[in-house]
């Protein structure tokens, strides 16, 4: 039987990192796979993550199963410490149904398994362009999908009144998946302002707001970015946020997550949590405990805390910086095309325009790895890399 099976194609952007590494080339870099990386082009493993860890690893401790939605106390930090807050009328008021996922993709597959099981009839809608795995996922949780304007190519910007124009076409009982912050791939965000005209038309059409939450902390703030998906959660308003700790925290292998479904009122919230659990309970039936300890520990001891803000921070300024880097060194380069656009984008990722050919001759030339939409990873720019790939792109483009 299994001879018979053919290969799969590799991941638009996973299949990339495979292929950088397979390359034999000493001057080879990777723009592609969205993982943060400090100016020496490594990862870095938090100094609060290390010393929380050090601390579990010293507190007594079991390895007995999580209950399926998670750790309690996990929740609670995830909504009252970093999505909402401790006041917000969702949280106070016990409105909100929630499970630890193993991390935000495990979330999104959660939410789609929630949607295909209550929802059948259910549309989802992405923006154009997501991130390419938003896809995958929701096919296979048999979500059927469809696009929404997002991005103007003639301006490098929003292109807002084609949304709206779009959600107010949806039909009510739709799902809408928005980015909560530092959209990948364009890095272009909606202004507050525009943010409660798209909940105004997503409530005002009957939709269900699914938020992905992965980038918290690495636009303008940490409670800065909350913002939008804040302006979603009002008094009796339902909606879905997946959140991702792998960037922020530095926790990608450890496979940390969230999903916190926010419901109208409270009496419902128990047969919600019902639904959220039988989904996970024939998935992986119940989460990791060990990166979900690291977050609680982490944002529930003051000292701790406040080294984690700082560390985002010290992220947040590398990328912000390095896209003005970035640019500097275009224009350096004589690079033809007004490339300023780039630092008016947040989060880790750029759309920069460059072509499927440009971006496989980048590849295949200069060993330089960029995703097929010509998304790159700012983070993965460095002082040793940047003035290289600038000339490599003047190359291509001129």
């Amino acid at each position: 039987m299994f001879e018979t099976i053919e290969a799969a194609p590799r991941d638009a952007i996973l299949g990339l990192t495979a292929a950088f590494r397979e390359d034999s080339r000493n001057e080879k870099t990777n723009l592609s796979v969205g993982v943060y990386q400090d100016e020496t082009g490594k990862t870095p493993t938090l100094e609060c993550v290390r010393a929380a860890e050090q601390r579990l690893a010293e507190a007594p401790s079991v390895k007995s199963y999580l209950p399926i939605p998670g750790a309690p106390e996990y929740a609670e930090v995830v909504q009252q410490q970093l999505a909402l807050g401790a006041d917000h009328e969702a949280v106070t008021s016990g409105r909100i149904a929630s499970a630890h996922t193993p991390g935000g993709t495990g979330a999104l597959r959660v939410a789609g398994d929630f949607i295909n099981a209550n929802f059948p009839k259910a549309t989802l809608w992405m923006s154009e362009p997501t991130w390419p795995n938003h896809g995958n996922i929701f096919d296979a949780a048999r979500v059927p999908t469809k696009g929404y304007a997002y991005f103007d190519k003639s301006s490098n910007a929003l292109d807002f009144e084609p949304m709206l124009e779009a959600i107010q076409k949806m039909p009510a009982g739709d799902v809408i998946l928005l980015h909560g912050c530092c959209h990948n791939p364009t890095g272009i965000d909606p202004t507050l302002e525009q943010w409660k005209q798209i909940a105004d038309a997503v409530y005002g059409q009957g939709l269900l707001p699914l938020l992905d939450f992965a980038y918290q902390g690495f636009a303008e703030g940490i409670e800065e970015d909350a913002a939008g998906l804040r302006e979603f959660c009002r008094p009796g308003a339902e909606l879905m946020v997946c959140s991702s700790f792998s960037k922020n925290f530095g926790l990608y292998r450890e496979r940390v997550g969230a999903l916190s479904i926010v419901c109208p009122v409270a009496d419902v919230v128990g047969a919600i949590q019902s639904q959220v659990n039988r989904v996970i309970r024939s998935n992986y039936s119940n989460p990791p405990a060990h990166g979900a300890a690291i977050v609680n520990c982490i944002l529930r001891d003051e000292s701790l805390r406040t080294t984690w803000e700082k560390e985002v921070a010290t992220m947040r300024s590398r990328i912000n910086g390095t896209r003005q880097q970035f640019v500097d060194a275009l224009a350096s380069k004589n690079v033809p095309g007004d490339y300023s656009f780039i630092t008016q984008q947040r989060g880790m990722f750029s759309f920069t325009g460059l072509t499927k050919d440009q971006v496989e001759t980048l590849r295949e030339k200069y060993a330089i790895y960029i995703v097929g939409s010509g998304r790159i990873n700012v983070a993965g720019l460095t002082p040793a890399n940047i003035e290289r790939v600038a000339e490599a792109i003047g190359e291509v483009v001129g």
